[in-house]
């Protein structure tokens, strides 16, 4: 059975924490909109790195069959140097006994071996170069609702450094600061495209380990400064016909109380009680494309609030 054409959708949310951070503002949360918007994004790379590391738990060593290593991670040499794409690329060659093969054909070493390089595509820049686009390509996800982040700041009970001899000793810890968002919810599009996955060889088993990666990477990835992140719904749409497209799924759902709501009155959803997802829009959508539709399906987290009857598209979780 091969990849269907077919789209993305995915909303999270995420407390006391910034899951993708901007360098050029502090670290603060990326904003993308016009600052009377109040809306926060989140890149695909964030996103793409949930997965990833998911994938490197979950298969370990490329898991059964071999085929699953993941070649965009951070891995270090003996000395503890991070090693760059053409040693990545050669430790997995060696893994599967193909040192031999990848001297004249890496691409084929890499795509056979490599779940990231299949679904997310590659760009080896070690001589033979090549440049494959991935089936898998996510937008940025933005936030449903306005989001005012905060800056707060703490101390440890270490102090920096240690003291030398003859230095009057240190009596405080260090002083920390941190951006953070009490609660977001974000929502990410993204579209699978069946002529990329026949050049880069993703298969239907390598779709559905996406999907699960998407979901419990999610869950996975904690850290104190990404927040207690939680996937909320995946939609999946596979289509018939391999030159349609709904597009912007994004659009077609909807946080009740609306932005308008939380902008008048200065308020901002704290938890995911304050809040209920419409998919009515979604809903009536599929029905209305239903006869270019191959299938469709939602995984919906049993704390999140639903209005509309997704009863007909509903999955079980993983």
């Amino acid at each position: 059975m091969a990849v269907h054409n077919g789209e993305l959708l995915f909303v999270k949310s995420v407390k006391d924490g910034i899951p993708n951070r901007d360098p050029l503002q502090d670290s603060d949360a990326r904003r993308l909109f016009p600052e009377e918007d109040g809306r926060i994004s989140l890149s695909d790379v964030s996103i793409k790195r949930d997965v990833r590391d998911y994938v490197l738990e979950a298969e370990p060593n490329g898991g059964a069959s071999q085929r699953n290593y993941i070649f965009v991670q951070g891995k270090v040499n003996e000395k503890g140097k991070l090693l760059g794409r053409g040693s990545l690329a050669e430790w997995i060659a060696s893994q599967v006994d193909k040192k031999n093969e990848a001297k004249d054909q890496m691409k084929s070493v890499l795509l056979e071996h490599s779940f990231d390089a299949r679904t997310f595509g590659i760009v080896y820049s070690v001589t033979p170069k090549f440049h494959l686009t991935g089936p898998v390509q996510f937008g940025w996800a933005h936030s449903l609702h306005p989001v005012d982040s905060q800056y707060i700041q703490g101390t440890v009970v270490m102090p920096s450094s240690d003291t030398k001899d003859g230095e009057e000793g240190k009596t405080q810890g260090t002083i920390w600061t941190s951006y953070i968002v009490p609660f977001a919810v974000f929502a990410m599009p993204g579209v699978i495209n069946a002529k990329n996955a026949e050049q880069t060889g993703m298969t239907v088993d390598d779709q559905e380990l996406l999907l699960k990666g998407l979901w419990q990477g999610t869950q996975h990835r904690q850290a104190r400064g990404r927040g207690q992140q939680q996937p909320l719904m995946l939609v999946h749409v596979e289509y018939k016909d391999p030159f349609f497209r709904i597009g912007y799924l994004e659009d077609l759902i909807a946080l009740q109380p609306g932005e308008e709501a939380w902008r008048e009155t200065g308020r901002r959803p704290s938890s995911l009680k304050d809040i209920t997802l419409d998919v009515s829009e979604l809903v009536r959508t599929l029905e209305q494309y239903k006869e270019k539709i191959e299938r469709c399906r939602i995984w919906i987290h049993p704390s999140l609030c639903v209005e509309s009857d997704i009863t007909p598209y509903l999955q079980p979780l993983w």
